[in-house]
């Protein structure tokens, strides 16, 4: 049994497909115009590992669907600021490029991660037409207007609006930002197509030359991919509203015979160090970042999943040690074992309880703590820890680290026998420097580090004193 915690009806539910031969989910994806942080990095592995259970539960019949936005005000604005520093090419060229290399980056980081490709990754500017289509059924039907060159939706002619975030439109159009424009009949009136002047992108619609807005793409993209009606509807807490609130009045208006999303999951958002992330607190970094300092992508997904969805994280430095110590371990552990046993079902039913990753991984624990090493290695599977793919960092951090402990090891040995301790203090002095923990007693030395320290440098210094 599969319970969910349905943002829609505030409490969890049993959950039960549409069709048990053909689960569907929908996420939001990203934005294309920069590299994903680690932020963007949490709903991934979230329901990377819901995709990765249901697909177990239901013997793999699961239709899963995450978008790219290619077509957005921020996708332009870089594009011109390229523009600006001398990029001789019009604005959709380089917007081509620039969504283009970001798509990419996003599927290396992911992918390093340990999250499955979805089964479909729709881009925007591929479903402008049923968008167009989709805008023209809202007309029809009084849900939405023409003014100016924009197509306004009407948020007075849906009454359910504000159901998922439980909001009431007399409080947000007293307290909400929103933009008030002369095109607009409500405040709260959300944008379907806007028009586009310039070298700005943009497609001739009945309306225009112009540009979809950002929330009719997940309605009609879902809408070809998975239906009127689909089960599950996920993404972060921030997109609860308004996006994903004007998603369920367009899609439900143009679609009146659907149900859209059953189920509706949103993870919560994530600090560093206790703090938000911001660039301006200089606690800012991506998912390339972390894997560029040697921070591994199994060590960066483990951390992810060490805190329930629902719950605030906070990413800090003590958490990877502590991973890349726990996962080093197991991957000890399990070294040479044949994977094709069974997870264990405790470890199901956490992740059966609204997905619990936390209480998963602590099934892990006991698994390791009683030696068995087979069942470790499925359950770890399923959470997408300890696969081949993401393994070999484990080894190379090892053969480093005994390397280093080799040299520190005979320069103490040879300080004890000349009296001379500089050489050994020096060494000493480089692996603290680098982060890295030097314990010596009479058992000898050993050495500690997390997966971020760079111990080829390390390593390169000490051969210099040599």
């Amino acid at each position: 049994m599969i319970k969910l915690h349905n943002t829609k009806t505030r409490r969890k539910e049993e959950f039960t497909p549409i069709e048990a031969d053909n689960v569907r989910m929908y996420v939001c994806g990203p934005t294309v115009y920069d590299r994903a942080h680690i932020g963007n990095a949490r709903p991934v592995v979230v329901f990377d590992v819901l995709y990765r259970l249901l697909k177990h539960v239901y013997n793999g019949k699961v239709t899963y669907v995450r978008n790219f936005t290619d077509v957005d005000d921020k996708i332009n604005a870089k594009a011109a600021a390229l523009q600006q520093e001398g990029d001789q090419r019009n604005l959709v060229e380089i917007i081509k490029e620039v969504t283009d290399q970001t798509i990419g980056w996003y599927h290396e980081d992911m992918d390093a991660l340990g999250a499955l490709r979805p089964n479909h990754e729709p881009r925007a500017t591929e479903y402008i037409s049923p968008m167009v289509a989709m805008i023209q059924e809202l007309i029809d039907k009084d849900h939405a207007y023409p003014k100016d060159g924009h197509v306004l939706f009407d948020v007075t002619s849906y009454d359910a609006y504000g159901t998922l975030s439980g909001r009431k439109l007399e409080d947000m159009r007293a307290g909400e930002r929103v933009e008030v424009a002369d095109y607009k009949r409500d405040p709260m009136d959300f944008v379907l197509w806007k028009p586009s002047t310039g070298e700005q992108p943009g497609w001739e619609s009945p309306w225009g030359f112009g540009r979809p807005g950002w929330h009719i793409e997940c309605s009609a993209m879902s809408l070809d991919l998975l239906g009127e009606s689909f089960d599950i509807h996920g993404g972060g807490l921030d997109l609860q509203f308004p996006h994903h609130e004007n998603e369920i009045a367009q899609s439900c208006c143009a679609n009146p015979h659907g149900d859209f999303a059953h189920y509706w999951l949103h993870n919560e958002m994530l600090q560093v160090e206790g703090k938000k992330m911001s660039k301006s607190l200089g606690n800012f970094f991506t998912v390339h970042d972390l894997l560029d300092k040697g921070v591994p992508g199994e060590v960066i997904r483990f951390v992810l999943l060490s805190t329930h969805y629902r719950s605030p994280m906070d990413w800090t430095e003590k958490k990877v040690r502590e991973a890349a110590a726990t996962l080093r371990k197991w991957r000890g552990l399990t070294e040479g074992i044949d994977p094709s046993a069974n997870p264990s079902p405790a470890l199901v039913a956490a992740l059966g309880d609204d997905l619990n990753t936390a209480g998963a991984i602590a099934e892990l624990h006991g698994l390791a703590k009683a030696g068995d090493a087979a069942g470790l290695l499925a359950s770890a599977h399923l959470l997408g820890l300890l696969t081949d793919e993401l393994g070999g960092w484990d080894k190379l951090g090892g053969q480093l680290l005994d390397e280093l402990r080799l040299r520190i090891t005979a320069a103490r040995k040879r300080a004890m026998e000349t009296k001379d301790f500089a050489g050994v203090d020096r060494q000493k002095s480089i692996l603290l420097d680098a982060g890295i923990h030097v314990q010596m007693g009479k058992d000898g030395v050993s050495l500690g580090a997390g997966p971020e320290v760079d111990l080829e440098n390390a390593l390169e210094k000490i051969k210099a004193l040599e």
